[in-house]
């Protein structure tokens, strides 16, 4: 039976979308002391490429050189905020100008002091910065650079539990305001509309069962209750009476007849995840009931069809399961890891915190008793640099920690001993104010001698260089843009 697929990712989805717009480096807010900005953007013109813009307090024209303000990126829409007004900001803080080869060139001419870099922070005067890098203003601001279109596409489906208030959770839980998570909302409008079987792909705690609930949440099964269960918990020995069920006294005299999670989600949705924990022989038990329902109880002479849209999810790339297997999922999803949308971390820590206080009403440190903790500024950047394995979960974690061991001003969550062991941090040196560096960061040249000793094969490179695994060096890989051929 042919199977035609669809592949839905953050990737791809930038050359489907016909816009044809071109992504230009701006810088977006991940913290701020004194107003409310996280997740606004710094957008400068596309028009005269080489020209001035000035950012700062207020609002007046500058005379010579074109004001530029923060907007907030909505789909289809692009939204000038209120100036700034913090007095600890000059009228012309910055002057800005976009580089002939990519970033954006830099100068300070305010009053407030200009760091540049990341993961070490430096005082510069003047710089050039790329994607990646971080931007702050004294002690007042801090920007990531990032690549993002003029406008953001329009969403393709009108649904109001896809566009939530600015930086706040939509209605399924998931938090962002980056051009990864506004196409992945796009991208789950249109497959909860549809009717086929669903892969939903990404590394471990990246939000995969957000997604599959909110494919489920979307669709004509909405009326009836997901049914859920981690695939890789089920003991290989019993999959299939898991699965599909048993009918009375089998396999022993008296047991009750079981339905299986095939046939307690009959008109519904069947989420399993990690399905690729499942060995490569079981993994065919799927496959007469993904092609048209079919599927037989344990015991029982007779075939049964069932009503079922199955989303499944593994963090292995699909090449590793069966390809018969995934020959069957007609729409495949990929979720972005936070290395892929930095500038969603803050929004997604404060919306974390807000959870964590909210279940948590003991008595603790002050930052403890806050019902909306805020970042220190050192926190928030040690977030935003680090490099996550099991992302959202792992943020969480850091998060909790922070909050119970946090004693400074109430609602500040600071960047304690036990976050930064957590994170790997080193502790900075002794009367400096740079962030500290991760542990597991490597110079590009360390890793591409490391690359070029063991001929490319990077399962040998991570292992020698003390990485948590393959994706830990993939990340690194792409931070310092080392392509196969440079091995």
């Amino acid at each position: 039976m042919a199977h035609e697929t669809t592949t839905f990712d953050s990737e791809s989805s930038a050359e489907r979308d016909g816009s044809g717009q071109a992504l230009a480096d701006a810088l977006v807010v991940v913290w701020s002391r004194e107003e409310e900005r996280v997740g606004e953007v710094l957008l400068l013109p596309a028009e005269g490429e080489r020209r001035a813009f000035v950012f700062g307090r207020g609002h007046q024209a500058d005379g010579r050189r074109e004001r530029v303000r923060l907007v907030r990126q909505r789909p289809g829409a692009t939204i000038e905020t209120a100036p700034l007004e913090t007095a600890h900001l000059s009228r012309v803080q910055l002057v800005l100008r976009r580089h002939a080869e990519g970033g954006l060139e830099v100068e300070n001419a305010g009053k407030r002091a200009l760091l540049v870099g990341g993961p070490s922070m430096r005082a510069v005067s003047a710089a050039r910065v790329r994607p990646g890098d971080l931007v702050e203003i004294g002690d007042q601001l801090v920007f990531l650079c990032v690549r993002r279109p003029a406008v953001l596409p329009a969403l393709r489906t009108r649904d109001p539990r896809l566009s939530p208030p600015f930086g706040e959770a939509d209605a399924f839980g998931y938090v962002g305001e980056s051009t990864e998570a506004w196409r992945l909302r796009d991208e789950l409008g249109l497959v909860g509309r549809r009717g086929e079987h669903v892969l939903v792909l990404g590394e471990s705690g990246v939000g995969k069962e957000l997604v599959a609930q909110a494919i489920h949440a979307l669709s004509t099964r909405a009326g009836r209750k997901i049914v859920a269960r981690n695939a890789a918990t089920v003991p290989a020995g019993i999959i299939d009476a898991e699965l599909f069920g048993s009918s009375a006294n089998y396999p022993n005299a008296g047991m009750a007849e079981r339905h299986g999670l095939v046939g307690e989600a009959d008109g519904s949705t069947l989420y399993l995840d990690e399905i690729g924990e499942i060995s490569a022989e079981l993994q065919t038990h799927f496959l007469r009931l993904l092609d048209n329902g079919e599927y037989q109880r344990l015991g029982d002479p007779r075939r049964r069809t069932a009503d079922v849209r199955l989303v499944a999810a593994t963090n292995r790339p699909p090449g590793q399961l069966r390809a018969d297997l995934v020959a069957r999922f007609a729409i495949r999803v990929s979720a972005a890891g936070l290395h892929e949308r930095r500038e969603d971390v803050p929004l997604l820590a404060r919306h974390l915190l807000r959870e964590i206080a909210a279940g948590d009403a003991a008595p603790g440190a002050k930052a403890m008793s806050a019902p909306d903790p805020t970042l220190s500024k050192e926190l928030a950047v040690a977030l935003v640099q680090h490099l996550y394995t099991t992302h959202v979960r792992e943020l969480a974690n850091v998060l909790f920690r922070a909050r119970l061991e946090s004693t400074g001003d109430a609602g500040v969550v600071e960047l304690t001993a036990g976050a930064r062991s957590l994170l790997g941090l080193v502790l900075p040196s002794s009367g400096t104010s740079a962030p500290p560096r991760a542990r597991e960061e490597l110079t590009r040249e360390a890793l591409v001698e490391a690359l070029a000793r063991h001929d490319g094969v990077r399962e040998r490179v991570w292992r020698e260089l003390g990485l948590a695994n393959r994706y830990v060096l993939k990340r690194l890989l792409q931070k310092h843009d080392i392509q196969d051929d440079e091995t």
